[in-house]
């Protein structure tokens, strides 16, 4: 794909642009929920409410080419099963597990961002998917920005249980491969359809979890009289639950599958590069973060490893 090709690769980059700065405020909402809310019960608290709205969007609006909900044949059953289980099941226990595992959160965000590293061998060995010479140099130069980005001026760089190295790597080819099922399921299901079924999946996987480790007695611990008042922490994690469950669990999702059909793999999980970067700035501006001059030039490294990514290879007819 080329920054200079036709309307609807213009629409695929601008929806991944946007999926990724949804997704780059989730951590800090996330982070907010958690100080309240028990881990499952949070997921819980996200994904049945989403899992609902894409059900009432996708019936309402049956007929349309990205939000209409279509009938699950029994053929694509296995597809669907493999995507949920990765992602967001998989990929979000051995997250947080990985940040259990590993002394350092920094380290950890470094590690669960290299998607974009292993996409290219993930999409040419399962999908036949042709990787460029720019697509390689491009997501190098990326992912050096976001080593830069995430590792200059942190205050520990220990390692803790070598384990967590591991559980890195194996939730990053849970949300890889979950992209490679966005790929392979047939282009009949619209992404809504795509990913409404794959979070009811993640959810069967998730519930009996949750009754296990927490159940209804978590919901039970928690103060809801603190709902009178807006600013109070109980108030302010289910707004974050909120933004979690309409933005990053429908909209972006939504909007990335949408994009990756159009694009690819490789391409689409190289923008996975700029969501520290867009949490990087957000941290700047709203929580005033400092930002040494190291940080700006992995930024710029990240831009400019994705605009090479993303360029045409000019193709020799002699």
């Amino acid at each position: 794909m080329s920054f200079s090709g036709n309307r609807t690769q213009y629409v695929a980059v601008t929806a991944l642009v946007v999926s990724m700065i949804i997704w780059s405020v989730s951590g800090i909402a996330i982070k907010h929920a958690l100080a309240v809310l028990p881990p499952f019960t949070m997921i819980i608290f996200r994904f049945v409410p989403s899992v609902l709205l894409m059900l009432v969007i996708g019936l309402v609006r049956r007929n349309h080419s990205l939000f209409g909900l279509q009938r699950l044949e029994w053929r694509d059953v296995p597809l669907f099963l493999i995507a949920g289980f990765c992602q967001p099941f998989l990929y979000y226990l051995l997250e947080t597990f990985t940040y259990d595992a590993l002394n350092s959160p920094t380290i950890a965000e470094t590690l669960l961002s290299t998607s974009p590293l292993l996409s290219p061998l993930f999409a040419a060995v399962l999908l036949r998917e042709r990787v460029t010479r720019n697509n390689i140099i491009g997501i190098i130069i990326s992912t050096l920005g976001v080593f830069a980005l995430t590792l200059i001026g942190a205050s520990d760089y220990s390692i803790g249980n070598y384990w967590g190295i591991l559980l890195a790597f194996a939730a990053v080819s849970a949300a890889v491969v979950d992209s490679i099922m966005m790929r392979k399921v047939p282009a009949r299901y619209t992404s809504l359809s795509f990913i409404f079924y794959a979070q009811l999946v993640s959810l069967l996987f998730f519930l009996p979890i949750w009754f296990w480790r927490e159940g209804p007695q978590a919901l039970q611990a928690l103060d809801w009289t603190q709902l009178a008042d807006i600013h109070s922490q109980l108030s302010i994690a289910l707004g974050c639950v909120a933004y979690l469950t309409v933005f990053a669990s429908v909209i972006a999702f939504i909007l990335f599958c949408f994009a990756l059909r159009k694009v690819g793999v490789t391409q689409a999980n190289a923008f996975n590069n700029i969501r520290p970067m867009f949490t990087a700035l957000w941290m700047f501006m709203f929580f005033g973060e400092h930002l040494p001059a190291g940080k700006w030039i992995g930024m710029i490294l990240i831009i400019f490893g994705l605009f090479v990514c993303q360029k045409q290879e000019k193709v020799n007819n002699s």
